[in-house]
């Protein structure tokens, strides 16, 4: 049977396994990453060994099949540990990227080959991945992306450059949205995997992109100047990488939910914590009526949007998550994550709006969420075409 929470709601698909994932990847986040968090974010990145960290105790690739070297589980497991991470404050490892889009790419697209050549050292934590999507002219019409790969022998000559590309700095595997037909738009676009270095031809690395949030999160502008690509690394035919991002998005976006509530639930018990603590006019401020109005409304939000995402959740698992339902999730569940943090934020006053408190950080980092993974205007119009 599922493990209740603190509040008492017990999400239907959790299961005795779930709870001690949850609690090894609590204590590998708390003990071992976030003492760091100050220097992640001096430094914009999160140090490779926590990646390897994280891989030794099999953090890494949980839906991956076991004979790839992941943890044979499914996207439960990925959800669990996405939720433990948000939930305790560690948000400098990219792993929402890592496990929760780059394996599933291979897992769903890679040949035999491919799946045992870069699956396993993603899920060791040997291999740091990425995608490769946006671009400075454009972000959410992928069918309109200019970086362009042109046949030449066994190889493609890739040019153009990527932006806004997460754990782009350390990357070591990049999943890259390319035009192999500049003459078509969706059926021009073909996904290549490019093996990185510093030292890689054709490639360079730009700066780490300063953000009003995510500090500690690596964040990357990439170029590319005729670098060599094997065909053999090409996901299936030519042509199909932008039916294949229109599959995978859904768990992208539903990945990108996750972190949501984790984050709303977060606020809320930071909120309430502080609200007992606090004095204003000779008592707490849970005690005044508008303090404890809020709380409920946070509290309430919260826990309809735990629902709705195990819904979306359970549904995925079984294969049945459809497009708009995917979109509805991040679209409803971003936005309440940034009602949630900033009305919880207001209960702190002006430290509220220091960064040693928590919740200053939360508010920062809970914007992008509405931008990227398409962003919710385009989310909404998705949702309109099944109406």
């Amino acid at each position: 049977m599922p493990t209740p929470g603190l509040d008492g709601y017990a999400p239907p698909w959790r299961e005795p396994e779930h709870e001690a994932l949850a609690e090894l990847a609590r204590t590998f986040f708390v003990n071992e990453v976030l003492p760091h968090q100050a220097r992640h974010e001096q430094q914009g990145h999160p140090d490779r060994e926590h990646y390897r960290a994280a891989g030794k105790l099999g953090l890494l690739g949980l839906s991956v099949p076991e004979e790839y070297g992941g943890g044979g589980g499914d996207f439960t497991h990925e959800a669990v540990l996405l939720h433990e991470q948000m939930a305790c404050g560690e948000g400098s490892l990219g792993l929402a990227v890592h496990s929760g889009i780059v394996t599933g790419y291979l897992v769903a697209y890679g040949n035999e080959e491919q799946k045992r050549r870069w699956l396993p050292g993603l899920c060791s934590g040997e291999l740091v991945g990425a995608i490769g999507m946006t671009e400075p002219g454009g972000g959410s019409d992928l069918q309109e992306i200019k970086t362009r790969a042109v046949r030449d022998g066994d190889d493609y000559l890739v040019s153009g450059s990527k932006t806004f590309i997460t754990n782009g700095g350390l990357a070591d595997l990049l999943i890259l949205a390319v035009k192999t037909d500049p003459a078509q738009r969706a059926a021009g676009i073909s996904l290549l995997v490019c093996e990185l270095g510093d030292d890689t031809p054709g490639f360079r690395r730009g700066r780490l992109l300063e953000k009003i949030g995510l500090h500690s999160n690596d964040t990357a502008e990439l170029f590319f100047d005729d670098m060599r690509v094997p065909a053999a690394n090409r996901l299936e035919s030519e042509g199909s990488g932008f039916f294949q991002m229109m599959r995978q998005l859904p768990q992208e976006r539903l990945v990108i939910g996750v972190g949501a509530v984790a984050a709303m639930q977060r606020a809320v018990e930071l909120a309430t914590a502080y609200a007992k603590e606090r004095t204003a006019f000779g008592k707490p401020l849970i005690g005044h009526q508008n303090t404890r109005m809020v709380l409920a409304d946070c509290a309430t939000r919260t826990r309809v949007s735990r629902v709705f995402l195990d819904d979306c959740i359970a549904r995925h698992t079984r294969g049945e998550l459809d497009v708009a339902t995917a979109a509805m999730a991040k679209a409803w569940l971003t936005e309440g994550q940034c009602e949630v943090v900033d009305r919880c934020l207001q209960i702190f006053g002006g430290y509220g709006y220091t960064t040693e408190y928590p919740i200053a950080r939360m508010y920062a980092d809970a914007r992008v969420q509405k931008i990227y993974g398409g962003t919710n205007e385009i989310m909404k119009e998705l949702i309109v075409r099944v109406l």
